[in-house]
C-alpha cells in the first residue's frame, strides 16, 4: 500500500492508475476505522481495478464545542487494517495540505445542508461538502463509497456530485451493524459499557416503525409516534430529531407510500449518535 501526504503526490499516484487504464474507486474516511469502513472496501474492490482510501479529520465539518480534539485517530492501527485489506493507495494529509493558509473557497450546499443533522450542526455540510469535492478534484475516481448510516451527507452529496458535474458515480452501501443491531460508527469508543446498551434503543425505534409500515402503515406522523415511544423507554438518551423524510431532499414527509426515510439522532451521554432506514415504496407489498 503506498502512503501519500502531499496532494501533488495522491495525483500523481491516481493518475498512474487511471493512465493505465484501470477503474479507480474512492473510499473517504476519517479514520478509525471498523468494519462498516472495511465493507466499503470491499465493495469497492468488488468494482474497481484499484482502491484509494483518505483519512482525514475534517476540521471545518465540526462546529464549536463539537468533538474534533477528541474524534479518535488510530493511524497505526487503520494502516495495519488497510494494508490487510489489499487496498493500493492510502491518502493521509495533514490540515494544512488541505486548507493552505488564506483559503477562502467553500463549497455551499444550500438548504438540503439545514435539514436533519444540518439543522443541528450549522455549517457542518459546508465544511463536508467542501472536503469531499477537493478529495474529488485530487483523486479522479470513477466511483467514490459511502455509507448509508450517514443518510444526510448522501443526500447532500448526491445533490452536489449532480449539481458540479463530477464525473464519477456515487455509491451508497448498506449500514453495518453489530449482531444487536446498533449502528457501526467510529463515536462508538465514547460509550461506557451502560451507554453502549442503551445505544440499542435507537435502532429498536427504527425497526419498531419500519414493521409497522411493512403492515401497511404510511402516516409518517404516526410511524414517527411509534419512534418516539420506543425512544421514550431509555429516558437517558436526549432526542436531536426523529424525523420521516424524503431521502433525497430531507423534506419531511406525510406520507410513506412512495417510499421514505426514518432517521434519528440523539445524545447518549456526551456521544451523539445516528441511524436511519430506508423504507421502499409500498413497503407493505
Amino acid at each position: 500500500m503506498k502512503i501519500c501526504r502531499t496532494i501533488h503526490d495522491m495525483q500523481q499516484a491516481c493518475r498512474n492508475i487511471t493512465r493505465a487504464g484501470k477503474t479507480l474507486g474512492l473510499v473517504p474516511t476519517m479514520g478509525a476505522l471498523h468494519e462498516g469502513h472495511l465493507s466499503l472496501v470491499a465493495r469497492a474492490q468488488q468494482e474497481n481495478d484499484a482502491v484509494a482510501v483518505t483519512i482525514f479529520v475534517n476540521p471545518t465539518q465540526f462546529g464549536l464545542n463539537e468533538d474534533f480534539s477528541k474524534y479518535p485517530r488510530t493511524f497505526e492501527e487503520d494502516c495495519r487494517k488497510l494494508e490487510a485489506a489489499n487496498v493500493d493507495l492510502l491518502f493521509a494529509p495533514d490540515a494544512a495540505e488541505m486548507y493552505p493558509t488564506g483559503a477562502t473557497t467553500f463549497v455551499e450546499v444550500g438548504e438540503i445542508g439545514d435539514r436533519l443533522d444540518g439543522a443541528s450542526r450549522p455549517g457542518h455540510f459546508r465544511g463536508v461538502a467542501t472536503i469531499v469535492s477537493k478529495l474529488f478534484h485530487i483523486t479522479s475516481p470513477d466511483r467514490a463509497y459511502f455509507g448509508q448510516k450517514d443518510a444526510a451527507q448522501v443526500a447532500v452529496l448526491r445533490a452536489m456530485t449532480r449539481d458540479l458535474n463530477f464525473p464519477l458515480n456515487l455509491v451508497v452501501c448498506p449500514t453495518f451493524r453489530e449482531a444487536d443491531g446498533l449502528a457501526m460508527s467510529s463515536r462508538n469508543r465514547y460509550l461506557n459499557a451502560e451507554e453502549r446498551a442503551r445505544a440499542i434503543t435507537i435502532y429498536k425505534a427504527l425497526n419498531e416503525a419500519q414493521q409497522e409500515a411493512q403492515r401497511g402503515q404510511h402516516c409518517a406522523g404516526c410511524l414517527r409516534e411509534t419512534m418516539l415511544a420506543v425512544l421514550a423507554t431509555e429516558p437517558a438518551l436526549r432526542i436531536d430529531y426523529a424525523a420521516i423524510v424524503n431521502p433525497d431532499t430531507l423534506e419531511p414527509l406525510k406520507d410513506t407510500s412512495n417510499g421514505a426515510l426514518l432517521a434519528i439522532a440523539a445524545w447518549n451521554g456526551t456521544t451523539r449518535l445516528i441511524d436511519n432506514i430506508l423504507l421502499q415504496a409500498n413497503a407493505h407489498a
